[in-house]
């Protein structure tokens, strides 16, 4: 027996002799470059492309497995620019043997020189990286099946180290004839350092695309034994075009399992309208302020997996304005999503457009020339699948805001949405001394939405808000209003056809800008247009201005309007058709005698004139109402004429004649009447 195993053990270790010397004498007598033409055609056959090798090949077995390729080209076919799709320099890789045999993996090198890949798409849609490789797809095809049957056994190795992997001066090039477009990385160059399964694994990447320089640097890993399990650590950072820095650190866990991620996100601040510039294109916005939009910063908190993801101690930093972020979504196919912002301020007018130019005057006249109106096409309806599904709960807090020239702050909205029913509770905010408290229902359930909103402000100071926001002066004095409407459809002539409900807008210790109402309706000559130029700005001072309103089907009545002044009441009745878009309203005033106990003892008085407000929006129709002049028997004589007209010298003989004329203007407008 002893004699069997010694002449075992010499056999073996002479087997082992001979496996040393031949893998470190064969390389040394076997002319490699012998074999070159039938790797050529080996490759040919799988690519269907033309492959040549340079003359300067190198093999090695022992002790590292290696081999060096240089000048490699893989042709394309006929009718593409270039004549390479793909081409290397130099190519070497070397693997340690020994290791091998307890399924441990050392490469001590793995480098490729200056490769060039160049991707053209012809005219017609053909590209040059089609159909390579189409007689080995059968054969990947059974690969990918045998894979999937050994996922989750791990790799079939104990240890991986690799001393050197470098890809250096790569360039890609994309051509794509028919729009014209070319890109180009150039200068790629990657570095991977301490590659193992145990630790984390040091990357460098650099390249420059379309000549604008980008990298890449950080650690990942380690990744363990079994690939996609466990938890690897991430940190990088990206640098691109000299203007944007991007840091992501944390941890993927069971990536190919549960796909969860725990990363922070820091974009340090950069000016978006100089990177844009960088890469040669025109900023997407003309801003009103053309210095906005020049400093953005992020920082936020990325969890989540394939079910759920959130964001937490979110930042974002644009100009002036500050922005605080909490939000989470789940069930993505519905989605289930909520949020928390808090905007410290904006003024948004700097990042609106600047309005358009105003249209040309025709050049006949001083009118705007009007185009010839086209055929809509018609409006496609809404889908308001997504809405139905939607679960929403946000929360909207705003310190102040500007827009439109007005002035807001410390804004709270509360938006909640679950089966197609969205609500908006509160709707909160402060505007120009004064609050306002609204709550809106957005009802998605049915084809047509139905809206009911509901406002209650109260201290509203009525003139700097006009002033600021439509830039004219129209009304001062301080707004108390309760309104609640109601209305159905998404187009504004569905919404006018509907609008139902009521309200009232109390205006106290005010005026109204541009109208001087005593003046006007205590004389006839002013109502007539005959009064003298104004030397300044008319107004009409109020104590009380209130205006309730109904609204029924687009139908609004104001009946029981009314204006209280030291001088004056007046009252106002009437409908608005909001459909139409008519009005037909009547103004009625009665004069205070005195304003004794207001430091004025004058007595005042004049023809009452009572004014009719009728036609449409665009071209309202304002006229004294001689009828109820009529009506009510005030009808001026020679002494009325007197107080409205003056006594001037000279202008006593023409009292008779004007009023002749205003008898002949009522008899014009009202035929029949009798004097």
């Amino acid at each position: 027996m002893k004699s069997i195993l010694k002449w075992l053990f010499i056999i073996g270790g002479v087997f082992v002799v001979l496996i040393i010397a031949a893998v470190i004498i064969i390389p040394q007598f076997i002319d490699v470059k012998k074999y070159k033409p039938t790797i050529e055609q080996k490759v040919v056959e799988a690519t269907g492309r033309s492959f040549t090798l340079g003359d300067d090949m190198d093999l090695s077995v022992f002790p590292w497995v290696g081999v060096k390729l240089t000048d490699l080209h893989l042709g394309n076919l006929a009718g593409y620019k270039e004549k390479d799709m793909v081409s290397v320099k130099n190519f070497e890789v070397r693997l340690k043997v020994m290791p091998l045999l307890s399924k441990r993996i050392e490469v001590k090198t793995f480098v490729l020189d200056s490769p060039k890949i160049y991707l053209e798409k012809l005219k017609n849609g053909d590209a040059n990286w089609q159909g390579i490789g189409k007689q080995q797809e059968k054969k990947a095809h059974r690969e990918k099946k045998r894979e999937k049957s050994s996922t989750g056994q791990g790799l079939p190795i104990e240890a991986l180290l690799v001393d050197n992997f470098s890809i250096t001066n790569g360039q890609l090039i994309y051509v794509d004839q028919g729009s014209g477009v070319k890109k180009e990385i150039s200068d790629l160059n990657l570095n991977l350092e301490n590659i193992s399964l145990e630790n984390p694994v040091g990357l460098s990447f650099s390249a420059k695309i379309d000549g604008k320089p980008v990298s890449l640097d950080g650690t990942a890993g380690p990744i363990g034994k079994e690939p996609g399990k466990g938890t690897i650590a991430l940190d990088f950072v990206l640098k691109a075009l000299e203007e944007l820095e991007v840091k992501f650190k944390g941890t993927l866990i069971d990536p190919l399992v549960s796909q969860t991620i725990d990363l922070e996100l820091n974009v340090s601040s950069f000016s978006p309208r100089k990177f844009l510039a960088v890469m040669n294109i025109d900023f997407p916005v003309q801003t009103k302020d053309p210095k906005v939009l020049d400093a953005v910063a992020l920082k936020v908190r990325i969890k989540g997996n394939k079910d759920s993801i959130s964001l937490s101690d979110g930042e974002l930093l644009l100009d002036d304005s500050r922005l605080a972020v909490a939000a989470s979504v789940k069930e993505f196919f519905k989605p289930n999503l909520k949020f928390d912002v808090h905007l410290d301020g904006i003024d948004l007018d700097r990042y609106l457009p600047e309005p358009p130019a105003k249209e040309e005057t025709s050049q006949t006249g001083g009118t705007p020339a009007k185009k010839a109106k086209s055929a809509e096409p018609a409006k496609k309806k809404t889908d308001y699948g997504p809405l139905r599904k939607l679960v929403l709960d946000g929360k909207v807090k705003i310190e102040k805001l500007k827009a439109h020239g007005a002035t807001i702050e410390n804004v709270d909205i509360h938006i909640l949405a679950k089966n197609g029913i969205i609500t908006i509770d509160p709707l909160g905010l402060n505007l120009y001394q004064g609050s306002v408290a609204s709550k809106l229902e957005f009802n998605v359930q049915k084809r047509n939405p139905r809206t009911n909103v509901t406002i209650d402000a109260k201290g509203i100071q009525a003139g700097p808000l006009m002033k600021d926001a439509l830039q004219k002066e129209l009304i001062e004095g301080t707004l108390k209003t309760n309104i609640g409407l109601s209305m159905t459809g998404e187009t504004p002539d569905m919404i006018k056809q509907t609008l139902t409900g009521q309200g009232e807008l109390l205006f106290t210790d005010g005026a109204i800008i541009g109208i001087d109402l005593a003046n006007a309706v205590r004389n006839v000559k002013s109502s007539f247009g005959m009064g003298e130029q104004l030397t300044k700005k008319p107004r009409t001072d109020f104590a009380e201005l209130k205006i309730p309103f109904t609204a029924k089907n687009g139908l609004v009545n104001t009946n029981g309007a009314s204006l209280i002044s030291p001088l004056i009441r007046v009252i106002v009745t009437g409908k608005t058709n909001l459909v139409k878009e008519l009005l037909d309203l009547r103004v009625e005033p009665k004069f205070v005698a005195t304003l004794k106990g207001q430091g004025d003892t004058e007595q005042r008085s004049g023809l009452m004139v009572p004014v009719l407000i009728t036609g449409s929006f665009s071209d309202p129709k304002i006229r004294p109402d001689l009828k109820g002049m009529l009506d009510s028997g005030v009808i001026p004589d020679a002494e009325g004429l007197k107080q409205i007209l003056g006594t001037k010298e000279g202008q006593e003989e023409k009292i008779e004649s004007v009023k002749e004329d205003v008898k002949k203007q009522i008899k014009s407008l009202f035929p029949g009447l009798t004097n």
